[in-house]
């Protein structure tokens, strides 16, 4: 296994999770944000606050607690990836081991599972499982969400080579943006209602 922190180049820009998820809600937010550089305030935001503090709590509590009905048979929490191939970071909440021998991101979401899972949730799966497997050099399938409002419900979320073509073009579309290309804006206008941007946002 090799070291996350071998190959981080500071020098280089590394895209988060958070990152991608604004830019799947609307392209045009990496532009504001990154090459403008005018801020959302997103520590405000009730439920980030919230979320970091169940993040913290669960460390605390499942420290050693193995889920073995998932077929768990070791884990880490809190594992800051960098992926040098793709040019990403994050840091998950868990990294299990299976029985099988494939590893699988575990991340505790602030929210109440309400019969679907949000391609933003699926999008973080997706860029953890290909940094574990960059780092870990082991299969990753798929990932675990548990939503922690409402019984902390588990739901397993399956990662195809279909999800995996996709994320890598959106990664691509992404730098040409911080490489100064102004993207269309969404085309779901109700998003732009109480957009931080909107007043600015050239249509």
């Amino acid at each position: 296994m090799k070291s996350s922190q071998s190959f981080f180049n500071e020098n280089t820009y590394y895209i988060t999770p958070s990152d991608m998820i604004e830019f799947n809600y609307c392209k045009r937010f990496i532009y504001y944000m990154k090459i403008l550089g005018i801020s959302q305030y997103e520590e405000k935001r009730y439920k980030v606050i919230k979320g970091r503090e169940i993040h913290d709590k669960k460390e605390k509590e499942n420290r050693e607690y193995l889920r073995k009905k998932l077929g768990v048979i070791d884990k880490e929490i809190d594992v800051l990836l960098v992926s040098d191939k793709y040019k990403i970071r994050g840091k998950v909440d868990e990294i299990l081991t299976l029985a099988d021998k494939t590893m699988a991101p575990l991340d505790y979401k602030f929210a109440k599972y309400e019969d679907k899972i949000y391609n933003t949730y699926k999008t973080q799966m997706i860029m953890y499982s290909l940094m574990i497997k960059e780092i870990y050099d082991v299969d990753v399938k798929k990932g675990f969400l548990v939503y922690c409002r409402g019984g902390n419900t588990i739901k397993e979320v399956d990662i195809s080579e279909r999800d995996i073509l996709k994320l890598e073009k959106d990664l691509k579309e992404y730098i040409k943006i911080l490489d100064g290309y102004y993207p269309k804006a969404t085309n779901t206008k109700r998003r732009c209602v109480d957009c931080t941007y909107r007043n600015i946002c050239i249509k």
